[in-house]
């Protein structure tokens, strides 16, 4: 299954695929700039809760997507992350720059 998108108001929620590797970080990538940049979309929500493997692509992915949601003064948040995919975030220093949301 590959990643699902839902725009609620001025966020954007992204279900990323169960394996967030570097093709799947790349196609999240494209179709959430995508919708960004058409929309009046302020802040991302990261739905982790069916991904249960994350490399460094897609540490690079949410990165890049902070950077585009600073310049509209918005926040990256993430959810339903599993006891691996918190470890990546942890040691990436991620958690210094999204708020865990519920």
């Amino acid at each position: 299954m590959g990643p699902e998108y839902k725009v609620i108001e001025d966020t954007l929620i992204v279900y990323p695929p169960q394996e967030l590797d570097h093709h799947s970080a790349f196609a999240v990538k494209q179709y959430s700039e995508e919708i960004i940049r058409k929309g009046m979309i302020k802040n991302i929500i990261f739905d982790f809760s069916n991904t249960t493997f994350m490399d460094s692509s897609g540490v690079g992915m949410i990165m890049g997507r902070y950077r585009l949601i600073q310049e509209k003064s918005g926040y990256i948040g993430v959810r339903g992350v599993s006891a691996a995919i918190h470890r990546i975030l942890e040691i990436s220093g991620l958690y210094k720059l999204v708020k865990v949301c519920e």
